[in-house]
């Protein structure tokens, strides 16, 4: 049997590993997250569904990162990381879907070029109370039953990313190239965001812009823009986040309708003790752009309780209930959509990070 491109790639990756850690810093990491799931309204009868899952509290991967002293305060740095789907072992998209990139990092900040998280989603990610939980969590794009998520993008491609930091504050920006001739600013994304943290207290602020291609003989093109601003609180005993993001499609075509919704959420944790951590959550989406009394405004409510077993493994347990107004068709999953007006889940797993 010949080996996989995933075999291939893993054992190379291993063996330039420890070859180069005489030069640099090269570390191995990953995150394994699996669990069993029960929901219900899975299909157009009804039905309910009991599954293993891969990512319930978060998605599972693996990768390469490291570091190399260039000496003056200045690093060469770089990040590979893919997905994995445990309950069957595959690989979740691309090798390195996840990250690929390149750059240094010094006294001026970080500056790295390939594919990678975008600057609004490495922000917007520490304000979730639930930390973007494939299950349950909307903080970064709602329900997938609608004709859009409302959310936001999570990895940009041919991606020039720079993130730094002054005192209490840290702020970035990340451009995606568009890479289109003719115009530069066709399929061209970007994003910026900044935070300040106080002690317990910290706020963050983040903006995005995604363009279409124009279409010919109109000089127009779609743009989705997303606006989040989130503060948070924490102490020694518990934890309280809320935040927002406002999301706006402007259609290209007259014919097709502009999109706009926004999202709130909420959430508290309680640290019951150093291992016990219990955390509630709402997630609300008020759609905008529609006739009344036909939107689906879709609501989420999750709780989920952690019990860390050491400080790289974790045992969870969530549930959550999501609705929908108007007889409108809700799913719990940003990735998984639902096919009643409303669905109910409940997630165990494990999770661990070596």
């Amino acid at each position: 049997m010949k080996p996989s491109v995933l075999t291939l790639a893993l054992a190379a990756a291993l063996s330039a590993a420890g070859a180069a850690q005489a030069q640099s810093s090269v570390q191995i990491y990953g995150l394994i997250d699996a669990g069993v799931d029960y929901t219900t309204n899975t299909n157009a009868a009804g039905d309910n569904a009991t599954r293993v899952i891969s990512g319930g509290k978060n998605t599972s991967r693996w990768g390469l990162r490291g570091n190399e002293d260039l000496g003056g305060g200045l690093k060469a740095v770089f990040g590979l990381e893919g997905g994995i789907l445990m309950d069957t072992g595959a690989a979740d998209g691309a090798l390195f879907k996840r990250q690929a990139f390149v750059g240094l990092d010094g006294s001026f900040g970080r500056v790295v070029v390939g594919r990678s998280f975008t600057t609004t989603y490495d922000f917007v990610i520490l304000f979730d109370p639930l930390g973007y939980a494939p299950n349950y969590s909307w903080a970064t794009s709602s329900n997938a039953t609608g004709s859009s998520k409302y959310g936001m993008t999570t990895a940009f491609d041919n991606l020039i990313k720079y993130s730094g930091k002054a005192g209490d504050f840290k702020y970035g920006a990340s451009i995606g190239l568009g890479e289109q001739a003719g115009s530069s600013a066709d399929s061209r994304k970007y994003a910026v965001a900044g935070s300040w943290t106080r002690g317990s207290f910290a706020a963050m602020a983040a903006y995005e812009q995604i363009n279409a291609n124009t279409l010919a003989g109109t000089g127009r093109r779609d743009e989705t823009t997303a606006f989040h601003a989130a503060v948070d609180y924490k102490n020694s005993l518990f934890r309280l986040t809320g935040g927002v993001r406002d999301y706006t499609l402007e259609a290209a075509k007259a014919a097709t309708p502009d999109v706009r919704a926004t999202t709130w959420w909420g959430g508290a944790s309680y640290f019951v003790t150093p291992v016990v951590t219990l955390t509630g959550a709402v997630y609300y989406v008020n759609v905008k752009n529609v006739a009344a009394r036909t939107d689906a405004d879709p609501v989420m409510y999750v709780a989920r309780g952690l019990y860390a077993l050491s400080k790289r493994t974790d045992l969870y347990v969530a549930a959550a209930y999501a609705k929908a107004d108007n007889g409108k068709l809700v799913g719990l999953s940003r990735d998984d959509a639902g096919f009643g007006t409303t669905q109910k889940g409940l997630t165990a797993g494990i999770q661990h990070r070596f």
